[in-house]
């Protein structure tokens, strides 16, 4: 094929493995950096490997461009009570800043829809911080509908402890 001299670059999308922990996590950190968020990243190697791999309680696909990983995405199953079956919740998805723009976001999302789809689940969903305009005008392109209605709680960290430890806040 002639391209002009330009290379083409080719777009794989795979599942991760065990071996791939450190690039997990270096996009983790990425992510991290972006959202302004880097002092609550304390995920490790091994804590990927274990809940990852050997729990098996979320799942990530790696997007690779020419053998090389440009991006990201780690989701898992929840359940939709309403629907009685599974859905997907994609906690997070990344593509360097390099090769934004050149639709590697929407094949990696394209890929976990097909995945929903393929394991007969009910949906697909993901929070996106309300500052993040670039993403939700993307994400509104692709025809995903915000949950105005829903507001997302947590517990973490000392909280969640005495929580379940019993002991109630008080004011």
């Amino acid at each position: 094929m002639n391209t002009g001299g330009r290379s083409v670059e080719q777009l794989v999308i795979r599942p991760a493995e065990e071996k791939d922990c450190g690039v997990i996590l270096q996009f983790i950190k990425m992510l991290a950096s972006y959202e302004k968020m880097e002092d609550q990243v304390v995920a490790i190697e091994a804590l990927l490997k274990e809940w990852i791999f050997e729990k098996k309680k979320a799942e990530v696909i790696l997007a690779c461009v020419n053998g090389t990983e440009i991006g990201f995405a780690l989701f898992f199953h929840n359940f939709s009570t309403f629907l009685g079956r599974a859905g997907i919740y994609l906690e997070d998805l990344f593509v360097l800043p390099e090769h934004r723009g050149k639709g590697y976001g929407k094949a990696i999302l394209r890929k976990l829809a097909q995945i929903t789809v393929e394991r007969g689940c009910g949906r697909f969903e993901w929070a996106c911080l309300d500052w993040n305009r670039p993403s939700i005008d993307f994400y509104r392109s692709l025809g995903a509908a915000p949950m105005d209605e829903w507001t997302t709680y947590r517990l973490t960290g000392n909280t969640l402890s005495e929580f379940a430890a019993g002991q109630e806040k008080t004011g």
